[in-house]
């Protein structure tokens, strides 16, 4: 069983920058496709962004140029590193790894 932690979340004014970490319990060499989501109260969970095999990344139109997704093989860890940060974005943003999924870190985005 994969484990996925999930860190740095928080609460972070409009305008700023934040970087939400996933470390896994195995190499994360091993995987296909690492992603991220997100989900607010009352909505389905939706995409953010993702990294495959070949490290292409894909992200969502709402965070295209804002967001970026990477990763540090010798720490096991996915990044999500946010900017210029929106209400808009306030939600658990959770961790995805093949079928595996991290317990989400809510990220809040006020003045």
């Amino acid at each position: 069983q994969v484990q996925l932690v999930e860190s740095g979340g928080g609460l972070v004014e409009p305008g700023w920058s934040r970087r939400l970490a996933c470390k896994t319990s195995e190499s994360i060499w091993k995987f296909n496709t690492m992603g991220w989501y997100r989900q607010v109260p009352g909505k389905e969970r939706e995409f953010v962004a993702s990294l495959d095999g070949s490290d292409t990344a894909n992200y969502s139109d709402s965070v295209k140029s804002r967001f970026t997704i990477f990763k540090d093989t010798r720490k096991n860890t996915l990044y999500l590193h946010m900017n210029l940060l929106e209400p808009e974005d306030t939600a658990v943003y959770f961790c995805n790894v093949d079928v595996y999924w991290g317990q989400g870190t809510q990220v809040t985005v006020s003045s």
